[in-house]
Parts: C-alpha cells; structure tokens; sequence
C-alpha cells in the first residue's frame, strides 16, 4: 500500500545499472605564472551574522568597458539591403515556377503519347484483328479477271 503513485501494483522494475566515472590521468599545463596586482589590496575583515570571521583581500569589481556607439545606418542603405534580398526572393521563386511549368509540360506531353499509344493499338487490333464477321464482299481472287481495267466476277 505504500509504493509510489508511478508504480504498477505486481510489476517488478528491471535492476538499475550504476556506472561510475573514470579518473582520466592529468594532463601536463603550463605553468600558472602569478600575476602581481598594480597596487597591492587592503585586507578587511568582515563579521556574518552568526558571529564568524571572515577575512581577505577586497577587490575593485571589474569594470565593463563603456559601450560603444553604433554608427547610424543610412535609409537608402537599408532599402537597398532589403530590395537586393527581395530581388534574390524573386529570382529563386520565378525560376521553381518556370521548373514547375516545364515539369508538367512533359508530364501532359508523356501523358498524350501514352492515350495515342493506347488508341491506336485499339485501332489496330480492330483493323487487323480476327472477327467473326466481315462486311463486304469476300472474293476469291484466283477466279477473278480483270478486263481492261475493271473487277469482273
């Protein structure tokens, strides 16, 4: 009754694998050359709450360095920044229109050559497929003769 709420009644938990770090070997420094303060600092001590001591050196906090002014920027500078990227924004969407244009062409195109490859096999098949019946009139050429020029039967 008392486990956890994220723990499912019955269900055991798969053991934890602890791993522990590796101490790498030290890697050989330059030397730390003390560096003298200009002045050397006064020592204060200063007493906490709770009666303690505590004493050292204080220091001057360091000191940003004054931030500089930023050159203003010319508006023709700037419009002229901006009209080149938008120049470049048009470029590149006119030329993946024109890609698109040319893409679809030749998928029309392949589309019509493949209806006229279809149709056209169905005319064949109808021109010069076996049919059980025929129109028109069956002559046996053996016996037929033509005089000047005409069909006789």
């Amino acid at each position: 009754m008392n486990e956890p709420a994220n723990v499912v009644p019955g269900r055991r938990e798969a053991p934890v694998e602890v791993h522990r770090l590796t101490p790498l070997a030290p890697v050989p420094s330059a030397p730390v050359v003390p560096v003298q303060p200009g002045t050397i600092p006064a020592v204060t001590s200063i007493v906490l709450p709770d009666g303690r001591v505590v004493t050292g050196y204080s220091l001057e906090p360091a000191k940003p360095e004054p931030v500089t002014v930023k050159p203003h920027v010319s508006r023709a500078a700037v419009n002229i920044a901006l009209g080149g990227i938008g120049f470049a924004a048009i470029c590149g969407g006119l030329f993946l229109l024109t890609a698109f244009i040319t893409a679809l062409t030749a998928l029309i195109t392949q589309l019509i050559v493949l209806a006229a490859v279809i149709f056209g096999g169905w005319i064949a098949v109808q021109v010069f497929g076996a049919s059980g019946h025929r129109s028109g009139t069956t002559v046996n050429i053996r016996k037929a003769v033509f005089k000047r020029n005409h069909f006789h039967h």
